[in-house]
């Protein structure tokens, strides 16, 4: 089970993510955030509070009620 979170009984928090509200349970991390996302694809990276978060620190990075996370990917075009 992700960390982000199916447990309906543990704490919540609120985050923004991509500018849209979202609900995780309350120890969350950016890799279990992303899983519960189904984001979990190579070249994507992600900002917590406007400061990217290297992606061998998704596991340990903790998120907290009112984090503004945002996902980016590459597009491509011409």
């Amino acid at each position: 089970m992700s960390d982000a979170g199916h447990n309906r009984h543990a704490p919540q928090m609120r985050l923004l993510v991509n500018g849209s509200a979202r609900v995780a349970t309350s120890g969350a991390t950016v890799a279990g955030l992303l899983e519960t996302m189904g984001d979990t694809r190579q070249g994507v990276a992600v900002a917590v509070n406007d400061a990217i978060v290297l992606r061998s620190a998704w596991t340990s990075t903790e998120l907290t009620d009112g984090d503004r996370v945002e996902v980016l990917a590459p597009t491509r075009g011409g």
